[in-house]
């Protein structure tokens, strides 16, 4: 694929673990363990096809409504996940940053994220966001909290500056945004920096999307004539 032409962030709203999980029969939690493991070969095919940055949205601000059991689950889950996976993140060159208010996660899930942050910082192949506790919306009321804080004048800022503040500073915009699981909407997802992205629409729940998807969604944003500013 040219570079001209390849995306360089890519964002993904990994969505239908529960209902993947009940058409068969299962816990809801067997839905997140399969959510998982579909994002390793997502982020092998993603780094092979020269993406910079690959988003997952993985919990959002909203989730701590959900049942506490799932919720338990989840943190244990992602603990988990981050502890089996590093080293092999770190094979793969890939490195982790975590998008977020990792602040408000049980402190041993802080521990394993930050420790999984230092471990992969050198990876130059790609970066993986995983967005955790996560609200496009909170974000941006963080970088704004922070540019008070730093007592930036207001004179001063512009979306340039503004941008520096958000968590995915230094980060190219989203180019384009796949949405698995069948509804059509961004979900307070990277609002600002997916302002002009593509958006893909698949109607497989995320535990059954794979690399070839992946291709498949890379396929239609070459396809595609992107227009700005309207």
């Amino acid at each position: 694929m040219p570079d001209e032409v390849r995306p360089r962030h890519v964002a993904i709203i990994a969505d239908g673990n529960r209902r993947w999980a009940r058409e068969r029969g299962l816990p809801v939690l067997a839905g997140h363990i399969q959510g998982v493991e579909a994002i390793r070969p997502v982020v092998r095919r993603a780094r092979d096809a020269g993406v910079e940055t690959l988003s997952v949205y993985t919990f959002s601000t909203e989730n701590w409504s959900r049942p506490q059991d799932e919720v338990t689950g989840l943190f244990g889950l992602i603990d988990g996940a981050v502890r089996q996976y590093t080293d092999e993140l770190i094979a793969e060159d890939v490195r982790v940053r975590v998008i977020g208010r990792l602040h408000e996660a049980p402190s041993d899930v802080q521990r394993s994220i930050r420790a999984a942050e230092e471990r992969t910082a050198a990876g130059s192949r790609l970066t993986l966001n995983i967005c955790f506790n996560y609200s496009g919306r909170a974000e941006i009321v963080d970088a704004a909290r922070a540019m008070m804080a730093a007592q930036v004048d207001p004179s001063a800022i512009d979306e340039e500056h503004f941008a520096e503040h958000l968590y995915t500073a230094g980060q190219p915009q989203v180019d384009l945004v796949i949405r698995t699981g069948g509804d059509q909407r961004t979900s307070n997802f990277l609002l600002w920096q997916a302002a002009y992205a593509e958006l893909i629409f698949c109607p497989k729940y995320w535990p059954d999307f794979t690399d070839d998807d992946f291709d498949a969604a890379l396929a239609e944003y070459v396809r595609r004539d992107r227009r700005f500013g309207g």
